[in-house]
């Protein structure tokens, strides 16, 4: 591979994965990725069940061997220099890493022998992260005895123990409480601010995505569909946000083909008796909507307008909301 995207933290070209299907066919899970993720920037993937996240996530942390492409991580080549990929990344998955009944500075010690460090600079370092991360205190008490959001930090000290350059977080506030959430995303920037570190996350909620993301890649279908942060995203949906609800999925699509008939429309979706679509001076054309719907026999039952939201783009670009 070139030196081209050497100063990246991730710079992908072409990155595919094909496993062997029924009969021998071949399945492509991703069809030729492109990225790139600048050093220090907090990057939010997204994309539906089965459009190639994980498996995209998977091959640039070496944890699968991608079929084509090329990638250059952290300043090593995927291809060439796997263990090298490893030792400048933190990865910490969605399930966590670990033991219910292990003390947690055990845990944290033989996490860094397995990085090189010595057991006193893996309890130094490890120390200083729990007190980063509100754990202070907390080094003899066992992982089954700590809240949720408690065992997703440990989780985040045991991906950033060995200092690296790149940590990719997995779904990291899944089954989190509000306030825990909120607290965990307070605790991923500092890690960004203070420490200048690199974060690739995947995640289930708009929210999330949009509080904290500097820029976002949404995947669909094994293919990069949309990029960009996440005000450029939604300034891409021309108008305003229009839901139109009917009694049934029949009325739904009398409905869509009247509403995306209209000048401007854009983005239409159909999901069973729901209809998004984004539509310039909604306001105005609502009422004058509302009658020809009427007329023909499909009233809406509920009609909602909004600005663009991180969850209507998505929806434009995949068909699908995020949580589908």
């Amino acid at each position: 591979m070139s030196d081209e995207g050497a100063g990246a933290a991730i710079h992908a070209r072409g990155l595919k994965k094909t496993y062997k299907g029924r009969k021998g066919a071949e399945v492509v899970a991703v069809k030729g990725v492109d990225l790139d993720v600048a050093k220090g920037e907090i990057v939010g993937f997204l994309g539906p069940n089965g459009a190639g996240k994980t498996t995209t996530l998977k091959m640039l942390a070496t944890l699968l061997t991608p079929s084509g492409g090329t990638a250059r991580v952290a300043g090593c080549d995927l291809a060439s220099d796997p263990l090298g990929v490893r030792r400048r990344i933190g990865y910490v998955s969605q399930t966590g890493s670990t033991l219910p009944d292990a003390k947690l500075m055990l845990e944290i010690e033989s996490q860094g022998r397995l990085y090189g460090l010595s057991t006193a600079e893996a309890r130094r370092r490890g120390l200083e992260l729990m007190e980063a991360l509100d754990l202070g205190g907390l080094e003899n008490r066992k992982s089954q005895a700590l809240s949720g959001g408690q065992r997703r930090r440990l989780d985040i000290v045991m991906g950033l123990l060995h200092e690296p350059e790149l940590v990719f977080l997995d779904e990291p506030t899944t089954g989190l409480d509000p306030q825990a959430r909120a607290n965990l995303w307070e605790h991923i920037r500092r890690l960004r601010d203070e420490r200048g570190t690199t974060i690739f996350l995947t995640t289930h909620y708009m929210d999330e995505a949009d509080s904290l993301s500097d820029r976002l890649l949404i995947i669909d279908q094994g293919e990069i569909v949309g990029e960009g942060t996440s005000a450029k995203l939604k300034a891409e949906l021309k108008g305003d946000s229009l839901t139109l609800t009917f009694t049934g999925a029949e009325e739904a699509e009398r409905g869509a083909a009247i509403a995306g008939a209209l000048e401007g429309a854009a983005n239409l979706v159909t999901t069973g008796n729901v209809v998004f679509l984004n539509l310039p001076e909604a306001a105005r054309a609502l009422p004058g909507l509302v009658k020809r719907l009427g007329e023909a026999g499909a009233e809406p039952i509920g009609a909602e307008l909004s600005r663009p939201t991180l969850d209507d783009v998505f929806l434009a670009l995949t068909g699908r909301s995020l949580r589908e």
